[in-house]
């Protein structure tokens, strides 16, 4: 069995069809698909069984609700596959797609390939990647901007990578924890323009609800991941450590220093106003804008 396909599921009744139907139609058929029922308290656990009693490929898991994380965790362990990948039982993957790129994974330990943002809302937005390898993790980190996407859910990975690494337990944005983790592991990583993941959009995710605490933790994610960092990276986490303020009273974890003005104009616009006057000044003027715009 080459790849594992693994879909934590809770409380998603009203979209697991959809998910599932992408994954067992794709044109490529050696896989295995683990569903890992996390407590759901709807129809999500008779809905799972009743898919693995048609197809021999699915395998379903029970147990308590213990988050994400748990289950992600649990999937791996079952795991029979060489490579591994996640899909989120309230998205799915577009037509062909393992087959794409499953093709052309080649010597790589990581493929990353293209996937809708917020899909189906007004700030949906496609993240086009080229076709290119990566040989050092500084130029995918930088040049590609990974910190920007560090989903675990548009990638496939080799199995060994998580012998010994888990996804966080009691995280939220827990992708951002591990892959950084996965990628020093990693020589080779590359990214494709072949396939889709569909990332939907969902009013009630960790996403579109994160408050102070969430954000404390993405932004901590971050900061201890050792990764290598340019000016537009840190634009990038001033602007969570803005987010963080604006929503606390907590003195910035971030380390403020000078940068480059880099980005687009919202950015430069910050690190300027960060260079001349100070966080605290930025702060300020970034909380009172975002009272204007209520």
């Amino acid at each position: 069995m080459k790849l594992s396909v693994i879909v934590p599921v809770y409380r998603t009744e009203a979209t697991l069809d959809r998910c599932i139907k992408s994954i067992v139609s794709q044109s490529f058929t050696d896989f295995e698909l683990i569903l890992i029922d996390d407590g759901s308290p709807d129809h999500c656990p008779l809905l799972c069984d009743q898919y693995s009693a048609k197809d021999p490929r699915i395998t379903v898991v029970h147990q308590q609700n213990h988050g994400l994380s748990v289950a992600r965790n649990i999937g791996i362990k079952r795991a029979q596959g060489e490579y591994l990948t996640f899909i989120d039982s309230d998205d799915y993957i577009a037509e062909t797609t393992l087959d794409d790129v499953m093709s052309i994974m080649g010597d790589n330990d990581i493929i990353e390939y293209p996937i809708w943002q917020h899909y189906g809302s007004s700030t949906q937005s496609l993240l086009r990647l080229e076709d290119k390898v990566y040989n050092s993790i500084e130029d995918y980190w930088i040049l590609s901007r990974a910190y920007m996407h560090t989903y675990a859910c548009n990638k496939i990975y080799r199995r060994h990578l998580f012998d010994n690494v888990h996804f966080p337990e009691g995280k939220v944005f827990e992708d951002a924890y591990t892959l950084p983790r996965l990628l020093k592991l990693s020589p080779k990583v590359a990214t494709t323009s072949h396939g889709c993941y569909y990332y939907c959009a969902n009013e009630e995710g960790i996403t579109a609800c994160a408050g102070g605490n969430e954000l404390r933790m993405l932004l901590n994610a971050h900061l201890t991941s050792e990764m290598p960092m340019d000016d537009l990276y840190y634009l990038h986490l001033l602007n969570i450590q803005l987010d963080i303020c604006r929503l606390t009273d907590d003195t910035p974890q971030l380390p403020i220093r000078k940068v480059k003005p880099a980005g687009e104009l919202k950015l430069k616009i910050k690190a300027v106003i960060l260079n001349i006057f100070g966080f605290n000044i930025l702060c300020k003027i970034n909380k009172t804008i975002n009272r204007l715009h209520r």
